[in-house]
């Protein structure tokens, strides 16, 4: 509630009559520097059935006005629940601090998770060189070229890919998996497959 009035009051954010809080991108300009997207370019490709509520398209929410039966809390901008991006960005000033090293997640993460906290977080502290110095963004796991599945249920229900560290474990030493992983840039995709961890024992072996 504190960084969302905070926006409201720079001028950064807007509230709705229904008590819906959103962040204009357009207030910021360097809205877009993180994921290289230019906000022309992301308004021309936005879709048709756009909130038309917001000033911009590309607008997102920072304060969602509760509907029956969800959770919600008491808030200047009426009962609601706070949304997604503004959570992170509040954790992250709360127990980091205002400027502080690494700030990881997955390659998906980057646009407009990530995107949207910077810009956020950056608008509402007034300086456009704090928040997270450095982004890290990885790349996912796939296994003989598909991707990994994220659930073992849903898993065996679609191709059956996927496996534990313990499961491989029992098959190979540690330091032949560390050397696996090792030998992909934390960027790129990491494909597992039962060949590839043999080449790395072999050349493991050869070291």
């Amino acid at each position: 509630i504190t960084v969302i009035q905070g926006l409201i009051d720079k001028g950064f954010a807007y509230k709705l009559d229904n008590g819906d809080v959103f962040f204009s991108v357009e207030k910021d300009p360097n809205y877009g520097k993180l994921s290289g997207r230019k906000l022309e370019d992301m308004q021309a490709g936005a879709r048709v059935d756009v909130d038309s509520r917001k000033h911009n398209p590309m607008d997102f929410a920072l304060w969602k006005s509760s509907k029956p039966g969800e959770p919600s809390w008491d808030s200047p901008f009426g009962k609601g629940r706070p949304g997604w991006h503004i959570e992170c960005s509040t954790m992250s000033l709360k127990y980091l601090g205002e400027k502080f090293d690494f700030h990881g997640g997955g390659s998906d993460l980057i646009f407009p998770h990530h995107e949207n906290e910077i810009a956020q977080s950056q608008c509402y502290i007034g300086d456009e060189h704090s928040f997270a110095q450095y982004w890290l963004h990885n790349g996912f796991i796939t296994i003989n070229n598909e991707k990994a599945s994220k659930s073992t249920e849903k898993a065996s229900a679609v191709k059956n890919n996927f496996f534990t560290l313990k499961d491989i474990l029992a098959k190979y030493p540690g330091e032949v998996v560390r050397f696996f992983m090792l030998g992909t840039h934390y960027r790129s995709p990491l494909d597992f497959s039962e060949e590839r961890l043999k080449e790395a024992q072999k050349s493991l072996a050869r070291i």
